[in-house]
């Protein structure tokens, strides 16, 4: 895992908070300093959280984990889908419709409604209708795919979600914390840190901070894929190797039972011949029969 320093921290601008009267209390630990009205982050322990965060993020995507990437503020929208895309994730960049995840039986019904559309209309379906109802449709789908097109190929819940300004995406927070998912966030002076399971502390305004967070987590699931596919690959192996002593184990019980026989035979023939001889014996002749 690639660890970022504290160089690049302050080159992108991640030290800068909110206005002091714009702050929230709870963030105080992770407050350096005021300078012209403006909290500044204690850029050492965002170095630090940033990291632990990274690093949750490669073992989770390394287990089978699957990620969502949510940040609907303008700065955030193009790294949050570029990004996404770059590690094969998913994402919600525009707006974050109630029940996206508490309710996903029927988000998952509006998905397979655009995808319908989408099929229709490659395969020409909609050719015999007038144009106003083609107009009609094209909007539904793009109406469909600002809100669905990032997680229309997400079939389950995610294992981690990953947050650009947790107070504004409060609702999406609120979800995964119902669902016990972890989240992962950028948060600002302004935030809430109890919502969140792995906080790094910075600027969630700058374009420069959003672009350092998100390709460094895209950087550690494409790390966790890899590792993911590497644990596949020795996964029969290791199961040949569980069986081996199995089955070794199995043929030397196999053999014992069939030595154990063999001597209970043996020990069965011995005794049937003894008492054949008992039997066929010449007996002795007595003194007075001898005479």
């Amino acid at each position: 895992m690639t660890s970022v320093s504290m160089q690049d921290l302050l080159e992108a601008g991640m030290h800068f908070g909110h206005l002091t009267r714009r702050w929230n209390p709870k963030m105080k630990p992770y407050i350096y300093g005021v300078r012209h009205g403006v909290h500044i982050i204690d850029l050492s322990k965002t170095v630090k959280m940033l990291n632990t965060a990274l690093g949750f993020i490669t073992e989770a995507v390394g287990n089978g984990a699957d990620i969502l990437f949510v940040g609907t503020k303008k700065q955030s929208q193009d790294v949050i889908e570029e990004e996404a895309k770059r590690c094969g994730m998913y994402f919600v960049n525009n707006r974050w419709l109630g029940g996206t995840l508490t309710n996903f039986r029927t988000i998952k019904a509006s998905i397979d409604r655009l995808k319908d559309l989408q099929k229709k209309k490659e395969d020409g379906t909609f050719a015999v209708l007038s144009k106003k109802e083609i107009l009609m449709i094209d909007r539904e789908i793009e109406r469909y795919q600002r809100s669905l097109g990032g997680i229309q190929d997400m079939t389950r819940l995610p294992g981690v979600m990953v947050v650009i300004d947790p107070t504004l995406e409060r609702i999406a927070l609120h979800e995964a914390g119902v669902l016990g998912i972890p989240v992962v966030a950028l948060g600002d002076t302004n935030c809430d840190p109890d919502a969140i399971d792995y906080l790094v502390p910075g600027n969630d305004d700058a374009l420069r901070s959003i672009k350092l967070f998100v390709a460094q987590v895209a950087d550690q699931v494409l790390e966790g894929m890899r590792l993911r596919e590497i644990q596949a690959r020795r996964a029969p192996q290791e199961k040949v190797e569980e069986e081996k002593p199995a089955v070794r184990e199995a043929k030397g019980e196999k053999a014992a039972a069939w030595v154990g026989r063999r001597d209970e035979k043996a020990e069965e023939e011995e005794i049937e011949e003894g008492s054949y001889s008992a039997r066929v014996e010449p007996e002795t002749p007595t003194e007075s029969e001898e005479e």
